[in-house]
């Protein structure tokens, strides 16, 4: 399918799919920073979506009504992000990804913990996998952004069997060990493992480009995934933080509500070994060039969470960075602007 045929796909889907609620939202959230009046601004939101092709949600998170014209259009977008992985990658990208079983499997010596399904264990092998832990995570086997995640303290379990029947009925199947974070991310806030997404692209020479590296970090919940909760910021190329931290409610945070750590230029630590290891982990698909790769950070060394064929966008605010230009320049620095348009 060519690229302006999957521009109108995705614009159709959203269409159909369009709740004046959102739109409303999403308005409201971009008139915080801006005097025009609500009518205006869903007006240059249904114009973005059609001349930048921009997600609402895009518009309010990345201050877009503040922005000319020529700036606006500098900046990556999640419909672009769309066509990229239908274009550069291959149709069965999502079994190998989304399937977590699967990918547990196939990348079994870098995930770094125990994991068992509920589906296929019995009572006793699902007691014996919970004896001698605290907690453990149980996940829906195909869930998205953080979906169907929950934690649980194995002590509070007194009926295995009754609670793998609870587990098979809510669908969270996949029961894994929790990670041990290294000290320092954990110093960030303890109660979820706080990640890296590094979002790559393994062009046709061999070569990995990292277009983008972002510091994910938890609050208030045990995921840290943006749509969950979570806030996140830029890296730079070392790995050091760039910027205080937002949410998805556009909430800034120059030090963690919780612990109190500062967000702007915090270190991830072991950031080169993580970088390596995407690498290496890149060339094992290369059938799945353009991937966002989620890594924790354990005292033994870097750990995949998962890997997404159809990873989202991670820009910063420009009330926050005080930059008014996107990444998408790095994107066609990596990819080429034939493809990245």
């Amino acid at each position: 399918m060519g690229q302006i045929a999957l521009r109108l796909r995705y614009l159709g889907d959203r269409a159909r799919r369009l709740k004046a609620g959102n739109l409303v939202e999403f308005a409201k959230q971009s008139k915080g920073s801006s005097r025009a009046l609500l009518p205006v601004i869903i007006a240059d939101m249904l114009w973005c979506s059609v001349r930048y092709e921009m997600g609402f949600r895009d518009y309010a998170v990345w201050d877009i009504r503040l922005l000319t014209g020529r700036e606006r259009a500098t900046w990556m977008t999640h419909p672009k992000a769309f066509r990229l992985n239908k274009t550069l990658n291959a149709p069965e990208s999502r079994a190998l990804m989304e399937d977590k079983q699967r990918f547990y499997t196939d990348f079994a010596d870098v995930i770094r913990r125990e994991w068992i399904d509920a589906r296929t264990a019995s009572a006793d092998d699902l007691a014996a996998f919970l004896d001698g832990r605290g907690r453990v995570l149980t996940k829906v086997p195909d869930g998205l952004g953080g979906s169907g995640i929950a934690m649980h303290d194995v002590a509070a379990i007194d009926d295995v069997a009754a609670w793998r029947d609870a587990r098979l009925a809510d669908g969270q199947t996949l029961v894994e060990q929790v990670l041990d974070q290294d000290a320092a991310m954990a110093s960030l806030y303890p109660d979820s493992v706080n990640t890296v997404r590094l979002i790559t692209y393994l062009d046709p020479n061999g070569i990995l480009h990292v277009i983008a590296g972002v510091l994910r970090i938890g609050n208030g919940n045990v995921i840290d995934n943006f749509a969950g909760g979570g806030m996140f910021t830029m890296l730079d190329d070392h790995g050091t933080a760039l910027y205080p931290a937002v949410d998805k409610h556009s909430h800034v945070f120059r030090t963690h509500p919780v612990t109190g750590t500062p967000i702007a230029g915090f270190e991830v630590p072991r950031y080169a070994e993580i970088i390596a290891m995407v690498d290496s982990l890149a060339r094992r698909i290369p059938q799945i060039p353009y991937v966002g790769w989620d890594i924790a950070v354990t005292p033994e060394g870097p750990a995949v969470i998962e890997a997404n064929h159809n990873s989202s966008v991670f820009q910063m605010k420009p009330t926050v960075s005080g930059v008014r230009t996107g990444l998408l320049h790095r994107y066609r620095d990596a990819i080429g602007e034939a493809v990245v348009r």
